[in-house]
């Protein structure tokens, strides 16, 4: 593959950055991961600030949590790049990737957990744009930005994994290929045969340098084998963990100039709530985290929920553990203890506990 181009009280109204969508396709959604990328430039772990957020300004020091929220919207990008990365069908409006991303108080580590996007999830009690006010109710994670835009997201995954959210940063397909682009595209490896059905990758063992279409195309297969959506989790990580050692060895974090071009495409024209000079700020002190000093995971899961008509098939978190997961997060704690630095396996389980693993361990040799 080569480069290329309490019901009766919601605490406040929420403002969607755009209108969800009237319909849904479930069968038909496509994952944008468009955020995986962009977390590993540093620039990009400095979402969307919420309004009650602490700026990098004021309070530089504290653990920051970021949710990313990769989107199925596709329409910013041309009819020919929709058939040449095989990025067509009807969007749900969803958004299809969910990491949530934790920075320790000194800036010295980094720890990332996938969250499924058919996790059952509550959605809490809100009020649309409209002022109408919505119950709380069941429905896959994926949905809560459909409903209610990035801040319904950010409201249900802290309901769920008891963790501060103090940012966002939501990415569709077009910030997302042109960032890839802008930093000179990422080197992923595979030990085996990569071929999806549906996005068309075809990638033979070994390394590739990717461009922004074919590195969209990575992070959406998943038809590869029975691990789905949590083998596809794992590949983002990788691609995440690529991405980060390719804009360390080509200085461009420590480039100011770049940095900014960078944010700029990151952002695109749509509302974020922040500027590029606080994305920069951010960076200069992320720019030299390791790989080693990254940990990665998914959310435990227990299973398959039983199916419900009003929702579907829905995955079930394994609680106790999970709470032990995000506790960790919200006590600044890592993830790995001491110097472990287990092997991920892959593909990945398709149930279970995944073991956490160094960035270091996903890294290309």
């Amino acid at each position: 593959m080569t480069s290329d181009r309490a019901p009766d009280d919601p605490d406040r109204n929420l403002s969607p950055l755009r209108r969800p969508a009237t319909r849904r396709r479930p069968g038909r959604r496509r994952l944008a991961l468009t955020a995986v990328v962009l977390t590993a430039t540093g620039t990009l772990l400095a979402g969307a600030a919420l309004p009650a957020a602490h700026s990098a300004h004021s309070a530089p020091r504290r653990p920051l949590n970021i949710l990313l929220l990769g989107t199925d919207e596709r329409d910013t990008i041309t009819t020919a790049e929709k058939r040449r990365f095989h990025a067509g069908g009807e969007p749900c409006g969803c958004s299809d990737s969910m990491m949530l991303v934790h920075l320790s108080a000194r800036r010295d580590r980094i720890s990332v957990v996938g969250l499924p996007r058919d996790s059952l999830a509550t959605v809490p009690a809100y009020r649309d744009d409209a002022g109408r006010t919505r119950r709380a109710h069941p429905a896959k994670l994926n949905a809560a930005y459909q409903e209610g835009g990035p801040e319904l997201a950010v409201k249900t995954v802290s309901a769920m994994t008891g963790v501060r959210i103090d940012k966002y940063l939501q990415v569709d397909f077009r910030r997302f290929i042109d960032s890839v682009n802008r930093a000179g595209g990422v080197e992923v490896c595979t030990p085996r045969r990569l071929r999806d059905s549906a996005t068309k990758l075809d990638l033979r063992p070994g390394k590739h340098r990717l461009g922004g279409g074919p590195a969209l195309q990575y992070v959406r297969s998943r038809h590869f084998d029975s691990s789905a959506d949590l083998g596809r989790i794992q590949r983002q990580q990788r691609f995440l963990v690529q991405a980060l050692r390719g804009l360390q060895a080509r200085k461009l974090l420590a480039d100011p100039v770049r940095t900014a071009n960078l944010a700029r495409t990151l952002l695109g024209s749509g509302p974020q709530g922040f500027g590029v000079l606080e994305l920069a700020r951010l960076a200069a002190e992320l720019r030299k985290v390791p790989a080693s000093s990254t940990e990665f995971a998914t959310v435990p899961i227990a299973g398959f929920n039983p199916v419900r008509r009003d929702v579907g098939s829905t995955l079930a978190w394994d609680r106790g553990k999970a709470r032990a997961v995000f506790g960790r997060l919200a006590k600044d704690q890592p993830l790995l203890v001491g110097r472990a630095n287990p092997r991920p396996k892959d593909p990945p389980s398709p149930l279970g506990a995944p073991v956490p693993v160094r960035g270091s361990a996903y890294a290309c040799k």
